[in-house]
């Protein structure tokens, strides 16, 4: 059946969105600068690297809310392409801390950088999505198909490899693997270039609102995992703590306000994700952009801390690292994490 000029429409704002959001969420590596929040005064200047993804919302919402400026911070935000990006600019001394894939900090430790995980952020939201007429409806199904993903050797790529198709009895051997940024798997799956993409929010609303794209497997409900953390330097905890303090209070108060009105914390956010007040469904007609955050951000599992059982999965998504080639050492999370100011809340 031919698609309706108001579907093809649809699909055209759709994928429209999602490459503006190539662009915000792939930025420039030096990040985008951003304005410093509110007169300095007696606050303590701090530059917090982030990535334009909604496993970053506590971030960006602290800094929209102002909390960073309510706790005592002159915050400069600072966005990267990836959490690779980040870290080296965190090594490097032109950031101060982030918010960023556990797996940078393991990464960088084992070569012997000076790095820690002080706080939680979010559990792992990574999803397949297929299109609605594909056939395809568990990850068994995905052997001899395209699937577009990140990188090899992102967070995404760890766990596709290490629990995803792990459990499913696969390999990426058995696949035909794509690797591309979220937005562009999305892309790929609408024009039919890929069978499926293993992708995070706000990608997974944006796609199944606007194209119609079919979700058969979202990591988070089978194996959760602590995905994005708060990290910083041993410099900065030595000579700054109590900005790094700070700067978790503040985004703690973010996570609460995340959890507790989403629609609210949408409304402050939604500039980071889409330029549009409305999106076309794929259904016909159109949907108001900030329920599509709004839906992204309760899709997620924000958490301030980190528990016991986190830092296990940790320590096997560490050790999946070794084995996917990825370190060269064994490394011992629990060397990297401070939890400090987590004890004193």
């Amino acid at each position: 059946m031919r698609k309706s000029a108001r579907g093809l429409r649809g699909l055209t704002i759709g994928l429209l969105l999602l490459a503006m959001l190539a662009v915000t969420a792939c930025g420039s590596k030096e990040g985008s600068g951003g304005n410093d929040s509110g007169a300095s005064g007696d606050k303590t200047d701090f530059v917090v690297g982030y990535l334009n993804v909604m496993d970053d919302a506590q971030a960006m919402l602290a800094y929209e809310a102002k909390l960073y400026e309510k706790h005592g911070l002159n915050v400069k935000m600072q966005q990267f392409k990836s959490g690779t990006d980040l870290i080296k600019a965190m090594v490097g001394k032109q950031v101060d801390a982030g918010v960023l894939g556990f797996t940078n900090a393991v990464s960088w430790a084992s070569k012997g950088a000076g790095v820690k995980v002080v706080g939680g952020a979010q559990l792992g939201f990574h999803s397949v999505l297929v299109k609605e007429d594909s056939g395809i409806s568990k990850i068994e199904d995905l052997k001899g198909k395209k699937l577009a993903s990140q990188g090899q050797g992102s967070t995404a790529d760890i766990v596709l490899n290490g629990v995803v198709l792990d459990e499913a009895g696969l390999t990426n051997k058995d696949l035909q693997m794509v690797y591309v940024d979220p937005a562009q798997a999305i892309q790929s799956l609408a024009s039919g270039a890929v069978d499926a993409a293993f992708v995070f929010e706000p990608y997974d609303s944006i796609a199944t609102h606007t194209m119609g794209a079919k979700q058969i497997y979202e990591v988070g409900k089978v194996w959760p995992f602590p995905c994005m953390v708060v990290i910083t330097t041993d410099e900065n905890l030595e000579n700054n703590r109590d900005a790094v303090n700070q700067l978790l209070d503040a985004q703690k108060e973010a996570i609460e306000m995340l959890q507790d009105d989403p629609k609210k914390s949408a409304a402050l956010i939604m500039k980071h994700f889409v330029d549009s007040d409305t999106m076309h469904s794929h259904h016909g007609g159109t949907i108001e952009s900030v329920d599509v955050i709004k839906q992204a951000i309760e899709t997620q599992v924000f958490n301030w801390d980190i528990t016991p059982d986190q830092m296990t999965r940790m320590q096997e998504i560490s050790d999946m690292m070794k084995s996917q080639g990825v370190l060269e050492k064994d490394v011992n999370v629990k060397d990297i994490i401070d939890l400090s100011w987590q004890d004193q809340q």
